[in-house]
Order: structure tokens, then sequence, then C-alpha cells
């Protein structure tokens, strides 16, 4: 996680994925929640510097760090989280490691650019920071930035670590700060995203002694050389001369922010050696390593890559019930924004997995993008202090046979039906979805499954919202619906048959077929065959299908006494 940023508290973070208002929320009741936060990242924070564990993907990290920040903004509250308390260590740097400011956008960068001269780009390499000191050319201790002026000694993996030049070319005495990376050959950062690469790094420094299988895996890319020449280009070429080459390789000098942007696409797309979470960008001069301090300067600035995670928070969650019965947890979320796209609501899928996840509003949960599109839920990050209520659908309330008209709880079942019966896989109404249903049923216009059949112009038109051309419109299509074949009728109706069987016959003759009869028919079952003897077989399909017949739709009858055998 990026622990080693200091002054993530202390700069005014940009809430790229989280650009949101305050919450509603009285002072007693954010003083609560902000101190469960607080203590959640506490918690994070010592098992990642104490343990080597990371508990959080690094991104939900900072964006909770950065909503703690909010919350302390929107209340005035006080108290400040110290993220690296359980990172500082006993050793003293000779040069403090510095912060990093952190830049949102090509926009940010564009005025962090404006005015210097000679700037470099390297990507951002996901791992941990440390100190590596050279005596005469030796490696004699290696320190973990800690809280960027004292650290913990790792001193003692330095014979395991294959990778780092352990002898230099040269019996130079010099101080390097880089980052201790997961060497991960060929990653590519936009399919692969971090993979656990620096938590990794972290857990195998945590242990009392690195062998050599575990030292083999750790890499060094060196950032920085304090005392190093003044410019980067010779910094750079001297450190490629020592057995560093890393850092020339992945540097280039840029003169615009179009260009910072090309290469940062560039380096999220290509196969690199270690993971990265963005770009480094760095002014060619700075000042002297004596004149350094753990804060963000003005000579560098990180710009990360886009969130494949975004945090933020349950609003509401509904159960949306399906044409069949089925019922979806959604988790209205507070709008956010992730490649692009603005995510407002997720599903959980099935009734068990909210039950087993349990968010309620108020809980900070992590959303991604499946295949780039579709909202995913990942998990809940943190849970609110105060939780709320929340009365799900009694279970086996709904079910195939439920919900052919509206009646109190039924709306949602009964609108999907609608809806099914005017899409694509019933009688393909033109210009007809949830939307124009919801409004004829909240209008009382609807409220049985063949209503729409006796509706005329006037009644249309009092509805609010639906116009006189809208409203020939929808006759049109209702006229259309009328004509339709039996079969897609059938169809439209939610007859529990594959697409691929024919309905053969009219009303009459299907409702007469027992389960044997059914199971008879090529590629039927048992199971679906009790389907399809229970659909023709209900009192209530049985009287829609009398209505149907009273409106001369073709295969219905409207004298239908017949009670399935």
């Amino acid at each position: 996680m990026p622990w080693m940023l200091l002054f993530t508290l202390l700069i005014l973070p940009i809430l790229t994925a989280q650009a949101h208002e305050c919450p509603p929320w009285s002072a007693t009741r954010a003083a609560t929640e902000a101190a469960s936060l607080r203590k959640t990242l506490e918690r994070w924070d010592d098992h990642y510097h104490r343990l080597g564990k990371a508990l959080v993907a690094d991104e939900l990290y900072d964006q909770s760090r950065q909503y703690l920040t909010h919350l302390h903004q929107c209340f005035a509250l006080e108290g400040e989280l110290d993220s690296l308390a359980s990172a500082r260590g006993p050793i003293p740097h000779p040069i403090p490691h510095t912060g990093v400011d952190k830049l949102p956008d090509e926009t940010a960068v564009a005025r962090w650019m404006a005015g210097k001269q000679m700037v470099w780009i390297q990507p951002k390499v996901d791992g941990v920071a440390a100190s590596l000191i050279y005596r005469q050319g030796r490696l004699v201790k290696l320190l973990s930035r800690g809280d960027g002026l004292r650290g913990h000694d790792w001193s003692r993996h330095i014979p395991h670590l294959e990778a780092i030049p352990q002898q230099l070319s040269q019996p130079l005495d010099l101080t390097l700060q880089g980052e201790l990376y997961l060497r991960l050959p060929a990653h590519v950062q936009a399919e692969a995203g971090s993979a656990g690469a620096r938590g990794t790094v972290a857990g195998l420094l945590a242990r009392k002694q690195l062998d050599r299988e575990g030292g083999a895996r750790i890499g060094l890319f060196v950032w920085d050389w304090p005392h190093g020449p003044s410019r980067q280009a010779e910094r750079l070429a001297q450190l490629s001369a020592l057995g560093f080459p890393d850092s020339q390789h992945y540097s280039r000098a840029i003169d615009s922010p179009e260009q910072a942007g090309e290469w940062r696409l560039h380096w999220y797309r290509s196969a690199l050696p270690f993971a990265t979470d963005g770009v480094i960008l760095r002014q060619d001069s700075r000042p002297p390593a004596e004149r350094w301090q753990v804060n963000a300067p003005y000579w560098i600035a990180a710009w990360k890559h886009p969130y494949t995670q975004a945090l933020t928070e349950v609003r509401d969650v509904h159960f949306r019930v399906g044409r069949t019965g089925k019922i979806t947890p959604l988790l209205m979320l507070r709008p956010v924004e992730l490649d692009g796209r603005r995510i407002t609501q997720v599903s959980l899928g099935s009734l068990a997995r909210w039950q087993a996840i349990d968010a309620r509003p108020g809980d900070q949960v992590a959303i991604s993008l499946a295949g780039l599109t579709i909202p995913r839920f990942e998990q809940v990050v943190h849970r609110a202090a105060e939780r709320q209520p929340v009365t799900p659908p009694v279970p086996g309330q709904f079910d195939a046979h439920s919900c052919w008209e509206v009646s109190e709880g039924c709306e949602e079942q009964f609108i999907a039906r609608l809806t099914w019966l005017s899409g694509k896989h019933g009688l393909a109404l033109s210009g007809i979805g949830p939307g124009t249903w919801r409004r004829l049923v909240e209008n009382g216009q609807v409220a049985a499954i063949s209503d729409w059949l006796a509706l005329e112009a006037e009644q249309l038109m009092s509805v609010p919202g639906i116009s006189e051309p809208s409203a020939r419109r929808l006759l049109n299509a209702f006229a259309a619906g009328r004509a339709r074949p039996f079969e897609q009728w059938l169809r439209a109706l939610g007859v529990p048959a594959p697409r691929a069987m024919p309905l053969e016959g009219d009303w009459p003759t299907l409702a007469r077929r027992s389960a044997g009869d059914w199971q008879a028919v090529p590629g039927i079952g048992e199971t679906r065959a009790g389907q399809l003897k229970a659909f023709f077989s209900s009192a209530t399909v049985q009287g829609i299908a009398e209505q149907l017949g009273g409106f001369d739709i073709d295969g219905f009858t409207r004298h239908n006494a017949l009670t399935a055998q």
C-alpha cells in the first residue's frame, strides 16, 4: 500500500473516484463514523508495517484515507491519522525520504510543469521504499523507509538479495533511495493490475530471515541518488555504470503534458518487470540533499494510474423482483466514476449473496468493472458504525406464478412481467419498456397483464408525460402486439418452454396436455414437463387466456372453461 506517502493527509486530496458532498449526519454521528474508519485504517497500517500483510488493496487504502480526510473537512473534526506510527524505526536515514504530491489529471500535470525546465518521467514502481548505503562500493546497510526520517534495519537480508548489486564497480561511499519491488517478468499493469506485488514484498522483508528463493524475487529500482550529480541525465548515466540500469532505461525527458500522458499510457499497457501504480515526474534540478525534508517538494510529483476499484458508499438497498420471482438485491450507490463510467448501482446477483455480505446503507464498498463495462461488487471495505436496518422480501413470497396483477408488494414483479411481454423475447412492442409500463401502472391505467389491450387515446393522454403523438405511437404498438401469432403470445406470457421447441396448436390443445404428454416431447425432461403442466394448469393463467380470447388474440378462446387434466 502507498504507506510511504506521509503527506497524504497534509495536502488536500483530490478525490478522483469519490468527489461527493458531505454526508447528512449529525455532529455526533460524524465523530462516531470517523473514529470507526480511523480504527480500521490503524488496523490496516499496523498489519502492513508490523506484520508485512496488506489487508486491503493499495488503491482502496488510498481512497479510504481520502474519505477520512473528507469527513474531517466536512465536520471540522480534530485528530489526524498517523499512518506511519507503526512504521517508524530506530535507525535514522542519512537523507530523509521526501513525500510526493499526487496530480489527478493532465490539467494538474500541465499546471505542475508550467515554468519548469527539463522534466523527466519514470514509472512509479509499486514496491517498498528503502535506503541503500554503500561503503567503499559494498552494500552495508538496507533501511526501510519508516516515517521518512527513521526506519528499520533490513540489512540481514542483503546476502540473499541477488538482483541488487552487493559490490559496485567503483569503491564509492554513497546513499541511494529506491523501490524494492516484486520481480514480475512481462507484467502488463492494464491487464494484471498490481497483483498484490507491494504487499508480497513487504511480507518477504518482514520475515526474520529471508531465504535465497525469496530474495531472488526482489528487485530494485533506484529513483534517487541524493548526493549524485546535479543533473538527471548525468545521474542516470552514472547509476547505469554502477550497476543500476533500470533507472536510465525507464526514464524519459519530456516537455509537455501530452508527452507525459503518452508515456503514462505506454507504461500502463506495456510489459514491464515490475508492477506500477502511475508515473513520477521530476524536475531536472533539485535542492541539495541537506535541504530535503519529509514532505511533498515542488520538484517531484506523481500521476497515478486510473483506479481499477472505486470506493463508494451504499445509500440504499433495493430488492428487484424479476418476472419469475427471482429476487436480485441492488446496492444503490453514491455516484462514482470508474474508467469514464458513472456508476450509481450494482447488482449482488442473489438474495443469499446479500445475506452473506450484509451490505447496508453507510457501508463503504469497492466496485470494479467486469469486461470494462458491467459494474461488479468486490467487497465491503468498511462497515458503518451505525448499522441501518434493511428488510428483505420474505423467502417464498414470489415465484413463477405470483404477481400477474398489481397488489401490495407486487409492483416490481408485475412490471417485470410487462417488460418481458413487450420485449424482444415477447411481443416486440416498439418503443415500450419498463419506464412506460411503470407510468401506466402508477397512474392506474394497467392493473392486470391484459389491461393495455383495452386502452384508448384519452386514457393514455391522461398519464403525465404522454402526449397525443406519444399516445398514437403506443396505440400503434399495441395494435401490432394484438396481431402477433399465438406462439409469440405464449412466449410473451413466459411459457417455460425452450426457445427451440415449437408450440403447435391452440390454448385448449396445449392446456389438455398432462405432464406425461409434455415429457414425451423431445428435449423435455421431468422438471420442465412439470413446469409446463403447472403453467397451463394455473387458474390465473387460464383466466388470462380467457381474457385474451375476449380480445380475439390468435389461439385463445373466449369461452375457455378447460381445466387442465
